[in-house]
């Protein structure tokens, strides 16, 4: 198992246009409707000049797979996860399980993505992308 590379940071906001409108102006990202079950209404992806999504702008009432509170305009508050893109899926399961961690899981079908969500010994989130693996 490895990590290949940081793959995104999901921020929740009660402004989802404006928090779009800013990044795409601050940092020159390309803003596309993330893959259904989202909607256009609910979350906004924004991609770097590779075409990868590196910010995942979501609505408060947003639907995730990992549901938490979150804070939308404390700094950091509004932080969801931090997302890793990944190989060698089968491995991390066995990890996972022989450290008697809970994750849950989630198939994105519209991109081939599979995830597994575990928190860390801080709480804090961490998002295991694997495509294609």
């Amino acid at each position: 198992m490895q990590v290949n590379a940081l793959d995104h940071v999901n921020i929740i906001t009660d402004r989802l246009a404006e928090t779009c409108a800013f990044y795409v102006a601050l940092l020159g990202l390309e803003q596309r409707d993330a893959p259904p079950p989202l909607t256009p209404q609910n979350a906004q992806w924004l991609y770097d000049k590779q075409g990868r999504a590196v910010l995942h702008i979501n609505s408060t009432d947003c639907p995730r797979t990992y549901d938490r509170a979150v804070e939308p305009g404390r700094v950091t508050g509004a932080i969801h996860h931090v997302a890793l893109n990944c190989s060698g899926h089968d491995t991390v399961q066995a990890r996972i399980a022989a450290m008697g961690l809970e994750a849950k899981t989630n198939f994105v079908a519209a991109i081939g993505l599979r995830q597994i969500f575990v928190a860390d010994p801080n709480n804090v989130l961490l998002e295991l992308n694997f495509f294609g693996d």
